[in-house]
């Protein structure tokens, strides 16, 4: 254990020490907390004015036609061709067409100079909408207080019902996080398990196995090289979790008080009863849950998720860097990794395809399957496990499973793992197949 220890050492020091771990460390942070604020910017109601000429065949019928404090219509008896001769040579942003057959075709046309955003798409769409609905009801001879009692939006909520008696309502948002939770884990197993590999074939490329060898087994070597990357990518996570959430407190702090102004939000990120006025009545209210106290991050269990996630992270790095490392030692150079690579990544691509499924349907037989098998279960099970474990949740047993299974699943793969690494090591000038691999396996330590 001596040894393996001095061989995580090595490991863990030479490779926090390098300029691309720092750089990684702290751009890792950065790039995130910036996409989430991005994300929640894109959010925010628009700022930019959109000046519209309307175009209307069915003259007078859309002049009733209103926009907000971000869209101004400009309505009049305008032929289409006028109004784009208009709209070249002035400071107007938009030509919005609505054509004769507009209450059959329910379609218009918006022609632009520069890419509108959604929401002033989705603002324009409203606006129009209604007028369209009015003079629908007016052919029909329908008064808008029988259609209003008539229109129904429908909404269903599924509750799952438990053997205890509790009820719980599905919350798809909390799958998509858990993806998100997965997804992290399929980039870091690629990210740190590429490592291991590289490092085997640098060592061996470079006859410095030949000397180390001498004085610790292969199998000693290869898991102090796994321990040791295992404990820089635990230490940068770690690292990208305290920053990621520090950076991204501030910025959404701040983009926050340029958006609703500072006296809106305290200093202890609590939403005032003013702003959630503000966002309430703002059509973009959908986009701003995160401000809610209801919010997607509030109903996150993440205590649970976060070491749920440390373990599969761990277990699924340390189920993969093995056979990377068998890669590694059978093959001279990473040009010849190619031929090896499919069969061990086929497994986590599969996982993350098939986690995009789970996302509507957590509990479904491939949901289960993928989340018990050891390849794939890092993955999908972390998916899974947003919902919660327990009444209402994942049961404990198929929890339990899947952990014991990937924890089984190491020590064999690590074991066949070794056997590779013990011959091809030391065996240079030779690209092995598949049939020799077999072979070394069989072969006597």
């Amino acid at each position: 254990m001596n040894k393996i220890w001095l061989i995580i050492q090595r490991e863990y020091t030479t490779r926090v020490k390098k300029k691309s771990f720092l750089l990684l460390t702290i751009l890792g942070p950065m790039l995130m907390a910036g996409l989430f604020v991005f994300i929640a910017w894109l959010g925010m109601e628009e700022t930019e004015t959109q000046n519209i000429i309307v175009v209307d065949d069915q003259y007078p019928a859309f002049k009733t036609i209103k926009g907000d404090k971000n869209l101004n219509f400009e309505y009049g008896n305008f032929t289409l061709e006028e109004a784009k001769q208009m709209f070249t040579s002035s400071n107007y942003t938009a030509v919005l067409y609505l054509p004769e057959n507009i209450t059959y075709a329910n379609t218009a046309i918006l022609y632009f100079k520069k890419q509108p955003s959604l929401f002033s798409v989705k603002n324009i769409e409203n606006s129009v909408e209604k007028i369209v609905e009015d003079l629908k009801l007016d052919l029909f001879k329908i008064d808008r207080e029988t259609f209003d009692k008539v229109n129904t939006n429908f909404h269903l909520n599924a509750v799952k019902f438990s053997e205890s008696g509790n009820e719980k309502e599905i919350d798809l948002e909390k799958n998509a996080v858990g993806f998100v939770f997965g997804l992290f884990i399929y980039m870091f197993i690629f990210l740190y398990g590429v490592q291991v590999m590289r490092g085997v074939i640098e060592e061996k490329t470079n006859r410095i196995v030949e000397v180390i060898v001498c004085s610790v087994r292969p199998f000693q070597l290869m898991l102090g090289k796994i321990i040791g990357v295992a404990m820089v990518g635990f230490t940068q996570f770690i690292i990208w979790i305290i920053l990621t959430l520090a950076l991204y407190t501030i910025a959404f702090q701040v983009v926050m008080a340029t958006q609703y102004g500072v006296d809106t939000i305290g200093p202890s990120s609590q939403i005032s009863a003013d702003l959630i006025g503000q966002m309430q009545n703002n059509p973009g209210f959908d986009s701003k849950m995160l401000l809610q106290q209801d919010n997607i991050i509030n109903r996150i269990n993440f205590p649970l998720m976060l070491s749920m996630f440390a373990f599969y992270f761990l277990g699924g790095y340390l189920l993969y860097s093995a056979m990377f490392a068998a890669i590694g030692s059978a093959v001279d150079s990473e040009t010849d990794v190619q031929q090896f690579m499919l069969p061990v990544t086929l497994p986590l691509i599969a996982a993350y395809i098939i986690s995009i499924f789970v996302i509507q349907n957590p509990d479904g037989p491939a949901a289960f399957w993928f989340s018990i098998i050891p390849f794939t279960s890092p993955i999908v099970m972390m998916t899974r496990l947003a919902v919660g474990i327990g009444d209402g949740g994942i049961p404990f047993w198929e929890v339990g499973l899947s952990m014991s299974l990937l924890i089984i699943a190491f020590f064999i793969i690590v074991w066949l793992a070794s056997k590779i690494y013990n011959v091809g090591i030391l065996m240079y000038g030779k690209k092995p197949s598949f049939k020799e691999l077999l072979k070394w396996l069989k072969q006597a330590e």
